[in-house]
């Protein structure tokens, strides 16, 4: 008879585990219900084209042919020959990595202050932050750095008497990246802000109890000791956004700066993919473009996952 292991005692067989699996199914119907709507949408629309742009990335497809297998053309050409590209990665680096950590801490530091106020001042200041996120907010800034003296920067600085003509924000090369990542500031205060926000909200309230007799006195140490353990999926939720949006980034400098921006200078991976895809019609070589991004992602993913994982027990 076969002897069975200690580290085999107690573990379920896969039948064992799929028949639990269904059970918790059908106790929670109504739940798989509910989220079955957002699912399909979340499949069809984002699933099966991340999937479909794997094996696409190897073809020369227009949309109007059918797809013609080039192997690693497109992964060659992007990166021994297409130098806009090149410069683009360098784009994106410098956008992520002061919108990404930035705006992380901007999230963080703002629920922080918002937890603290009366209920109905949380609602209003909650809805102020969160608002630039889902408004259309290019008109103003275009305002506000127009290139002449009716812009509001620009009026600003000529009243201070620190210049004498006025600068070309959107349109001058060496500004152009700079607007970009400011507005991208203002406007990233989207759904990892709100989950921050249901983070400081969900901490019991004991847990300061018990934190003041163990010796806890400050703020701060309230904030590391309770705070940031006790926020692990919120954190790691908001870290994913953060990410995603900033190596994604690439409505704003299209909408603001233009496409292309002057000099490709506010150029990101996101918008070379667009050119590519939307304009030129280029799919493969698109989707290759695509592909480099999505394994950046996924690997600053596992990255922050690392970091995060002591506060995600």
């Amino acid at each position: 008879m076969a002897r069975i292991a200690d580290e085999d005692i107690g573990k379920r067989t896969k039948k064992e585990e799929r028949a639990m699996l269904w059970r918790s199914v059908k106790k929670n119907k109504a739940c798989y219900a509910m989220l079955a709507p957002f699912m399909i949408f979340f499949i069809v629309f984002t699933v099966i084209p991340v999937v479909m742009s794997l094996p696409m990335g190897f073809t020369d497809f227009n949309m109007a042919q059918a797809p013609k297998f080039v192997g690693l053309s497109n992964y060659t050409t992007l990166f021994l020959s297409d130098k806009i590209f090149v410069e683009s990665i360098r784009v994106t680096i410098v956008f992520a990595l002061f919108t990404g950590p930035v705006s992380y801490v901007m999230c963080f530091l703002l629920a922080w202050l918002i937890n603290e106020l009366h209920p109905k001042l949380k609602t209003i200041f909650t809805l102020i932050f969160y608002a630039p996120s889902m408004a259309n907010v290019y008109t103003v800034w275009q305002l506000i750095f127009s290139g002449d003296m009716n812009g509001y920067v620009n009026s600003f600085l000529f009243n201070l008497g620190l210049i004498n003509a006025p600068i070309q924000w959107l349109t001058n090369a060496n500004y152009v990246l700079g607007v970009c990542i400011v507005v991208q500031l203002w406007i990233s205060l989207g759904a990892g802000f709100l989950a921050l926000r249901a983070g400081f909200q969900n901490i019991d309230r004991s847990m300061y109890e018990a934190g003041a007799i163990e010796g806890i006195r400050t703020r701060w140490q309230e904030l590391v000791y309770i705070v940031i353990p006790s926020m692990g999926p919120q954190l790691m939720f908001a870290a994913v956004m953060q990410i995603v949006s900033s190596f994604t980034a690439g409505t704003v400098a299209q909408n603001l700066v233009g496409f292309p921006s002057t000099d490709y200078k506010a150029h990101t991976i996101m918008t070379h993919a667009y050119d590519y895809g939307w304009v030129r019609y280029e799919m493969g070589y698109a989707s290759a473009i695509c592909m480099v991004l999505f394994v950046v992602m996924f690997l600053c993913s596992k990255l922050i996952n690392k970091l995060l994982s002591k506060y995600m027990d």
